[in-house]
């Protein structure tokens, strides 16, 4: 295409992204839906189902989080999950139809004890022929690489937002911690799952910078989740203004531009999104949700009506693929 749509870079400065941003809507959703019908079956979603297998008590001060130690949303701490409890929600999830069963534990990074039992699930949902992603925090190279050995495909940590708002929403880990993670998780062969949260009261060159350092990876990640802040009381960012839902689905454009074989996914807030919105968000190139309704402690719009909207807007849901990760540079 002209003006470089569809192709794989690494190396987007942020006054190209900007100059997306600033396009005309009908302009921009045209060129996102045509880059996106380029590189994916336009008319099937990938379906995940989330669950929270360790809840509350993070050391961490994420000012928009519900199990953050920091605020107060009266969230009870919870043990990490028996095992049988896990197997049993991720029966029900492919049941419903997810593909992928995500995992997630409200730890700031996990300890060897706790990531061998971690580890224990990921081979127990393997063997119901789903694939696996977890987010656990920060992650060692050698904790990586146990996570590859032990059949995960896709591990999920989330850049947020840009390096220039990053430190007024969270304080005890810094961006580079987040960097290093994905490194890791990249030397060791699994899939690069991270995204971020849009209406934090960020800008949208704050938006544009989250992308640009999403897309100039060394490999951009293979599933990208767009998440619209679900404020909850009890954190800082409880009462802030919304994010204008046409500035949520130009987001979703631009990330389809500038990651064109990566999965965009409708990730937390589709419960304040009505079915119009979602539809131009898929057309803008998202191709990826979650099912289930609960994500982590926020609600989700359940099954049945998500079912119900793909079947008004005659989409399908993505079989399974093999997930092994694959090289996104653009050949000559």
């Amino acid at each position: 295409m002209s003006d470089g749509f569809g192709l794989v870079r690494n190396d987007w400065n942020i006054e190209e992204i900007e100059k997306l941003f600033r396009l005309p809507f009908n302009d921009l959703i045209y060129h996102a839906h045509t880059v996106h019908r380029q590189n994916f079956n336009h008319n099937e979603v990938q379906v995940s189902t989330l669950l929270s297998i360790k809840t509350g008590a993070c050391p961490e001060d994420c000012s928009y989080c519900s199990q953050s130690s920091k605020n107060d949303t009266g969230l009870e701490r919870e043990r990490l999950l028996p095992i049988n409890e896990v197997i049993e929600a991720a029966n029900e999830a492919k049941s419903n139809g997810a593909t992928r069963f995500c995992m997630g534990a409200a730890w700031r990074n996990p300890t060897d004890k706790s990531l061998d039992r971690v580890i224990e699930m990921i081979q127990a949902v393997k063997a119901l022929d789903m694939e696996t992603c977890v987010t656990l925090g920060m992650l060692e190279e050698v904790q990586a690489q146990k996570l590859k050995e032990s059949g995960l495909d896709y591990y999920n940590h989330n850049l947020d937002t840009s390096p220039e708002f990053y430190g007024s929403v969270i304080t005890t880990r810094t961006y580079q911690d987040r960097l290093d993670t994905l490194a890791n998780v990249r030397n060791a062969g699994i899939n690069v799952c991270s995204g971020g949260i849009l209406g934090m009261g960020e800008t949208q060159r704050d938006r544009a910078r989250l992308l640009q350092e999403l897309a100039n990876l060394p490999q951009q990640p293979e599933s990208v989740p767009i998440n619209d802040l679900v404020q909850i009381k009890g954190t800082p960012l409880d009462g802030i203004d919304s994010l204008d839902p046409f500035e949520f689905i130009r987001t979703i454009a631009v990330a389809r531009l500038i990651m064109p074989k990566s999965y965009v996914r409708l990730s937390a807030g589709r419960t304040e999104m009505n079915d119009e919105m979602q539809a131009l968000c898929f057309f803008a190139g998202a191709n990826s949700m979650f099912y289930g309704e609960r994500l982590l402690t926020t609600e989700n719009p359940e099954e049945t009506h998500d079912k119900q909207l793909f079947a008004r807007l005659n989409i399908q849901s993505e079989s399974r693929k093999v997930s092994a990760p694959v090289s996104l540079n653009p050949t000559n």
